[in-house]
């Protein structure tokens, strides 16, 4: 479909903005920027770089908080004078979000209301704004269901029901309902596997050309940024260090902070660290003929592996495909319902009582979410320092050492031993939770999407630690991600699971070069820089 034409005037223009966060903490300091009708930016940095104040400042959604903001983000309207949301009246901003301004924000499962359908969520937005008939709001959800391709019977659904890409859909097609003349995609796509990604960011794409609608693309990942935005702005620490048509800056990027981020995208066709292949002999866990089913639904059909002392073995596929099940299994978190995990020979449904305490050490996994895996009423330090005491460890001055040398060891300090989780960024907080898989030396981690909420610079360090890890802890790692790039980088051999089963394990260094073509599907979906 071609793109609309578009008209030269300014739907969206952002004068000095600022963002200041009581302390105070300016989280944006003077950013400016111009949005015309179809035209894409792209908003990219760090974390902590004032990616997502500047969103929520664009829809005036830090009012009512501690948060000051300050300078103009104007609206151009069609035959009314520009509103400078903020300054505009409560009243006004109501009138304009939905309509004229969307959002949809990073964690759709936090962003819907649990206990409603998703088609009800939608109709009372479209009413909420419209005034409309209970029958136009039912027919508008329909369609704006059918647009982001989602059958509209699942619109009785509730948001559990659905994958994380459909419920990313969902929050698109309830800003959609609307027609808004601007739409704020705040990390629309992370966490999400390649090709889910791929379809979130094509329908946007589809959109914008269909309707016209202007869209802000915020994200981490320069590589999502790069195949949409048509230009981008780098914040660093609240500042814009860099602004220009995507191509010129990601081709020539001029400040050295752009080229750091660059150099930390992970590439497919990155040189690989040489490393001595583990023993092929050397079994540290071997898999046969597992089989999990949760209610009707099969999780894992049937699946072999074999994972070898000291290697690192990647595991991906979309979600669904039953990697973290499968993780889960290999640290006896899952029981199966049938076939067999081995560990060191030795079947891991045989470990009772005793047994099961004393060897459940050698067995640890790293959460995707760190937040959510350590306890936000304890401090750091003693979360790192429970497993010890698990198993009797009393002296004080001793564990305190252990939990200090083992943190700074992360690349943390013996400072961040005395904070709680919220009082850390999230790559220090996935240090925090790997330094506490690693207290009890094991031989086998389970990693378990232990980077995909992080930005490229700390995905890059968690990846590179890990690798460190490894050799000077003498680990076996499992590495389970959606980021086949990623999964690469770190990994000896990867294998890819497609509907509860593997179709196809290979050497990292071939994974370019697969047999499958589910795994040629995976690789095509991953944007290129």
């Amino acid at each position: 479909m071609t793109d609309p034409v578009l008209q030269v005037e300014t739907v969206l223009q952002v004068q000095d903005l600022r963002v200041i966060h009581p302390g105070p903490v300016t989280a944006l300091d003077g950013l400016s920027f111009e949005l015309a009708p179809g035209q894409v930016l792209g908003l990219v940095g760090e974390s902590g770089s004032g990616k997502s104040a500047a969103a929520l400042a664009l829809l005036g959604l830090h009012r009512g908080t501690p948060t000051r903001v300050e300078g103009a983000v104007l609206l151009h309207r069609p035959d009314r004078p520009a509103l400078d949301l903020n300054r505009a009246s409560d009243t006004e901003l109501r009138t304009v979000r939905g309509p004229e301004l969307a959002m949809v924000f990073q964690e759709p499962l936090t962003s819907l209301d649990p206990y409603r359908r998703v088609g009800t969520q939608i109709a009372t937005a479209y009413r909420l704004h419209t005034g409309a008939s209970r029958a136009d709001a039912r027919q508008r959800t329909v369609e704006v269901l059918e647009r982001v391709g989602i059958d509209p019977k699942r619109a009785r659904d509730y948001p559990h029901q659905f994958s994380g890409g459909m419920r990313q859909r969902v929050l698109i097609a309830m800003a959609l309902a609307l027609r808004p003349r601007v739409l704020v995609a705040d990390e629309p796509t992370t966490a999400l596997d390649v090709t889910v990604q791929a379809q979130i960011l094509r329908l946007l794409d589809e959109l914008r050309a269909e309707t016209g609608m202007a869209l802000v693309l915020v994200s981490h990942d320069v590589g999502v940024v790069g195949g949409l935005a048509a230009e981008v702005v780098v914040l660093r620490q609240g500042r814009a260090v860099e602004r220009g048509a995507t191509g010129a800056l990601l081709g020539r990027p001029e400040h050295p902070y752009t080229r750091a981020l660059l150099e930390a995208v992970p590439r497919l066709d990155a040189p690989l660290p040489e490393r001595d292949a583990p023993a092929a002999d050397d079994v540290l866990v071997e898999v046969e003929g597992l089989r999990v089913d949760f209610g009707s639904v099969r999780a894992l059909r049937g699946v072999d592996l074999t994972v070898r002392r000291g290697e690192t073995l990647g595991i991906v596929g979309e979600s669904g495909s039953g990697k973290s099940t499968l993780g889960r299994t290999l640290v006896r978190l899952q029981d199966p319902s049938s076939g067999v995990v081995r560990f060191e020979g030795a079947d891991l449904a045989s470990w009772r009582g005793g047994e099961l305490r004393r060897r459940r050490r050698e067995l640890q996994m790293v959460f995707q979410d760190p937040t959510s895996s350590l306890n936000p009423r304890r401090l750091i330090g003693d979360s790192v320092a429970e497993p010890l005491r698990v198993r009797g460890e009393r002296d004080e001055a001793k564990l305190r050492a252990e939990v200090v040398g083992l943190l700074e060891r992360v690349g943390l300090t013996s400072d961040h031993a005395d904070r709680h989780p919220h009082q850390l960024s999230g790559g220090q907080r996935q240090r925090a939770a790997i330094a506490r898989a690693l207290i009890l030396r094991p031989k086998l981690i389970v990693c378990d999407e232990p980077v995909s909420a992080l930005d490229v610079t700390t995905q890059a360090q968690v990846v590179g630690l890990l690798r460190e890890l490894r050799e000077e802890f003498d680990l076996t790692l499992v590495f389970i991600a959606h980021d086949l790039a990623v999964v690469r980088s770190v990994s000896d051999r990867v294998a890819v699971m497609r509907q509860g089963e593997i179709v196809e394990t290979l050497a990292a260094a071939k994974l370019t070069e697969p047999q499958h073509a589910y795994t040629r599907a995976l690789l095509d979906a991953v944007p290129r820089l």
